[in-house]
């Protein structure tokens, strides 16, 4: 579903990202772990298309995608939750999510979506601002799940929220799988997290990934070790 090859990103003169490879299967979570400044969002930003490759391929669905702006990169199955959630806060929850149907024939926001938080029906009215870090985490979910994305990125999911709505959202995220069979890829600092979604974990150090493990078989404190500053 995603498959990345010897992907060179950088910042003018300075490479950040040093021949990623990396690929997903349909209905399958990747998590990539790292500390901050280890090429994460980097790595984020180039598969949606803020950051042009240097070099290397992206491709979702078979489509190569590694030339294309961002708004078509949505329309090929491709959508991306930022770090710090990025919502629109003086819009209500229901217009948040609607802007994710900008390009819908149908604006109705699906029951489904609402199942899947149903925090976010009871605060439909509310602006975007008043919700709490963890409720705006799954508004900006929401309005990426609306778009029927093939893969959903998300970056750093549980920055800045509650352990209780880690937990919720980690259960939102195994759910979305088992409904829609989409491919997910998190960006991670939070182990624990990690192990409660991903089939697959990465680790990322310095612009490359340093480590893959399946979740049966990941040696937690070797990841830790990468962890820990």
């Amino acid at each position: 579903m995603l498959i990345v090859k010897n992907l060179h990103v950088g910042y003018g003169q300075s490479e950040a990202l040093h021949g990623i490879d990396l690929s997903a299967k349909k209905n399958e979570t990747v998590a990539i772990m790292g500390r901050n400044g280890m090429g994460k969002t980097t790595l984020f930003k180039s598969l949606i298309g803020i950051l042009p490759l240097k070099s290397g391929s992206i491709a979702i669905d078979g489509q190569d995608i590694s030339k294309d702006e961002s708004y078509q990169r949505v329309a090929k199955g491709i959508a991306y939750v930022p770090q710090g959630r990025m919502i629109f806060s003086t819009l209500t929850v229901t217009e948040n999510i609607q802007t994710g149907l900008e390009n819908a024939k149908d604006k109705k926001i699906p029951d489904e979506i609402y199942a899947l938080f149903p925090v976010l029906f009871d605060m439909r009215n509310r602006k975007g601002g008043n919700l709490s870090g963890g409720q705006q985490q799954q508004l900006a979910i929401a309005r990426a799940l609306v778009t029927n994305p093939k893969v959903l990125l998300l970056d750093e999911p549980t920055e800045g929220i509650q352990p209780s709505i880690i937990k919720d959202i980690a259960k939102a995220l195994n759910e979305i799988r088992k409904m829609r069979e989409i491919t997910i890829i998190v960006s991670e600092q939070v182990l624990s997290f990690a192990m409660d979604v991903a089939d697959r974990l990465f680790v990322i150090e310095g612009g490359r990934l340093v480590h893959e493990t399946t979740r049966a078989g990941t040696d937690v404190a070797h990841i830790k070790q990468y962890l820990s500053v």
